[in-house]
């Protein structure tokens, strides 16, 4: 049996930028920009396509995911930041490593930008407390607080319905970390609901072409999980795990960042540290919804070390232009790939 032919095609793989700081979350706009949040830099930025970069806002904190909304406006998830470390590496290049919980962090949350008018606004800072697990029977007793703080918001999907799901990855510190999980929200600041807990690391999160299944991605698990969905932040829980979760694979070559979903229902996960070392490039780990993995793709470029990208969009006339956020090696990165990209739901 022949194998599948790459998704990524390498030989278009170019440098779109430099000089960054730690981007995430990266949005393709109509007019052929990019949108990227920047953790330690703490703001908002636009790259032209000639790679020249914009600060749209500053984003004190963490700025760690965003997306566009119903409304137009940037949602935002702030993780609250880091400490952030420099490493220095055999080639000369130093890369940033941002660990644990900063030193000033105040809290994560869940902000939103106007681009018309550059107003930042908080939306959410805390969650309702769920009472079960997925529906699969009590979690806690009744004297347990009913609200929780968000503690490091790291990534968030729009659905179709407007509502948005987020992953919490959490804060460590140098001897303990969180325990968090994935919320559903509404735009409005009305409505913000805790829908799995608990998880290990919940990172990146993408929904499914037909948006009936949630994909999560674990970083320290190597781990892609799905739950199915019967209606807007709603799941229909696996009834044989305890938190109604399907295993998509547990074999993933690296640690795990941000996903993404194509046209044709294949998870791109960022893949962080293949090799658990910085001297080597990271990637994008291609699954297919039946949980076979498609293809690795190195991010391989001359005389640098990629190590922990963060973070993809696709983006272009036919959405088949990745960009890539490279976010430990100040790079934005583009690569054109033989499948679309999901188009995101607004």
């Amino acid at each position: 049996m022949s194998s599948p032919s790459p998704v990524f095609d390498a030989s278009t793989l170019e440098v779109v930028c430099q000089g960054l700081g730690f981007s995430e979350g990266p949005v393709a706009m109509p007019d052929g920009t990019v949108l990227l949040v920047d953790i330690k830099k703490q703001c908002l930025t636009r790259v032209l396509a000639d790679g020249s970069q914009q600060l749209v806002a500053n984003v004190p904190g963490g700025p760690n995911g965003a997306a566009v909304g119903p409304d137009g406006r940037i949602y935002i998830c702030n993780n609250g930041g880091f400490d952030w470390n420099e490493l220095p590496l055999p080639n000369g290049q130093v890369i940033s490593v941002g660990e644990h919980q900063a030193r000033d962090y105040t809290g994560g949350s869940v902000q939103v930008l106007d681009l018309a008018t550059g107003k930042l606004e908080t939306i959410y800072t805390e969650c309702e407390i769920s009472t079960d697990m997925t529906g699969l029977g009590p979690r806690a007793p009744k004297e347990f607080p009913s609200r929780s703080e968000l503690r490091g918001p790291d990534d968030l999907v729009f659905d179709g319905a407007g509502g948005f799901w987020i992953a919490d990855f959490g804060k460590s510190r140098p001897r303990d970390k969180d325990t968090t999980g994935v919320y559903y929200a509404h735009t409005d600041g009305s409505y913000i609901r805790e829908k799995i807990f608990p998880l290990d690391g919940p990172n990146g999160i993408a929904l499914s072409p037909a948006g009936d299944r949630l994909y999560v991605s674990l970083t320290f698990r190597r781990q892609l999980l799905y739950w199915e969905l019967d209606g807007p932040g709603s799941i229909r829980p696996n009834p044989t795990t305890i938190d109604g979760s399907y295993v998509l694979n547990a074999a993933m070559p690296g640690d795990l960042d941000s996903i993404k979903v194509d046209e044709q229902g294949n998870v791109h996960a960022v893949t962080i540290l293949p090799k658990k070392t910085p001297f080597c490039n990271g990637g994008v780990t291609v699954v297919s919804a039946q949980g076979e993995i498609l293809e690795f793709f190195e991010i391989a470029i001359p005389g640098k070390f990629v190590p922990m990208p963060s973070n993809l969009c696709w983006g272009g006339p036919d959405r088949r232009t990745a960009y890539i956020t490279c976010g430990g090696s100040d790079i934005l990165a583009k690569v054109r790939t033989s499948i679309a990209g999901l188009r995101p739901a607004y």
